[in-house]
């Protein structure tokens, strides 16, 4: 959306240019700025434009409230320009309100008319609907749930190469909804995504492998894809690698390695990472033993509801007898500091 944005600013600015170079000269030597030259032209124009009943201009006035750029951002005012270019028939419009229709962005949240958003616009073959639409009836949102018919539109999307439902679509033959359960078809699908550097379907790939459900059983290839998608950023992929270096799977084990991928995945939030890594900082392996440090990562996992809490609490608590009062409050001081994907403190 953002690329087909600047090619359209692109074209207003080429139109309006000559009209307007003495006024930027000006606008500049009075401390202003093109960039906000520019944009103040190009709202005055669109808004020009969808005044008059242009969708695609309607549309792309809409985007820009909804980033706020050029404007002050203001998603009502996003949705109801949205909302002029769908009764339209402009299709990135009826699936961009069903978005905030789903979300209740910008407008109260009704799952019922964003499934007919999304219908429209996937009748209309954009993928990012069908896919949209496909997740509806497979949740049952605002529509009575259907597997049949969400893998009828998941495959639309996927065949046009839209990854989200590739990967749904794997989901659907590896669980057998709304299809006979197919691993190898399932395997195809996750691929595809994977192929296209998708992270998340990276790591599924991944998993695929290590599991040897679809495809021949390696930890060669886990490793592999695992890696594709750590390198990304994906939380899941970097825990998944570092249990492969800790325990020696498709890798030669490398406590120092694990402790660093369960530290990436700890970062950003992973609450079996931060338990892991706590254990990690307790007994002193692939890290320096630190205390503090254990106590701060148990402190973390257990504060977050997940199904390791209590494990984290347990270890938490068996490590203070080992701890002074100043320890403690150095590692409680540290937690309450620390924030998901910040550069936190480390010692």
């Amino acid at each position: 959306m953002k690329g087909m944005l600047c090619w359209r600013a692109g074209q207003v600015l080429a139109i309006i240019v000559a009209t307007v170079g003495c006024d930027k000269q000006s606008n500049v030597a009075n401390g202003g700025s093109d960039k906000q030259l520019d944009y103040a032209i190009i709202v005055s124009k669109l808004r020009e434009a969808a005044d008059k009943g242009i969708d695609e201009d309607q549309f792309e006035l809409g985007f820009l409230y909804g980033a706020g750029s050029g404007v002050t951002k203001d998603d009502a005012e996003a949705v109801k320009w949205y909302r002029k270019a769908a009764v339209q028939g402009h299709a990135r419009a009826q699936y961009t309100l069903g978005d905030h229709l789903a979300n209740g962005t910008g407008v109260p949240k009704d799952d019922a008319e964003s499934v007919i958003w999304y219908r429209k616009a996937a009748e209309q073959g954009l993928a990012e609907a069908q896919c949209a639409y496909a997740t509806s009836l497979t949740d049952g949102k605002g529509v009575p749930q259907d597997f049949a018919e969400a893998v009828k539109w998941y495959r639309k999307a996927a065949e046009q190469g839209n990854h989200a439902a590739q990967v749904r679509l794997a989901s659907c033959y590896g669980q057998g909804h709304g299809v006979p359960k197919d691993d190898t078809e399932a395997f195809e699908w996750l691929k595809k995504a994977a192929d296209q550097g998708y992270a998340d379907a990276q790591w599924r790939v991944g998993m695929v492998y290590e599991d040897g459900v679809g495809v021949p059983q390696s930890d060669a290839e886990a490793v592999k894809w695992f890696r594709k998608s750590a390198d990304q950023g994906n939380c899941h992929a970097q825990h998944s690698l570092a249990l492969c270096y800790g325990n020696g799977r498709g890798v030669p084990k490398d406590y120092t390695e694990a402790a660093k991928w369960l530290r990436r995945a700890a970062d950003q939030g992973d609450p079996m990472a931060q338990y892991k890594l706590g254990l990690s900082y307790e007994m002193g392996r692939g890290v320096q033993k630190d205390n503090v440090m254990a106590y701060m990562w148990f402190n973390l996992a257990a504060a977050s509801g997940d199904e390791i809490s209590a494990d984290s609490a347990s270890s938490r608590e068996g490590i203070v007898k080992e701890m002074t009062k100043s320890e403690i409050t150095e590692a409680q001081r540290l937690g309450r500091g620390w924030k998901p994907g910040s550069d936190n403190v480390a010692r």
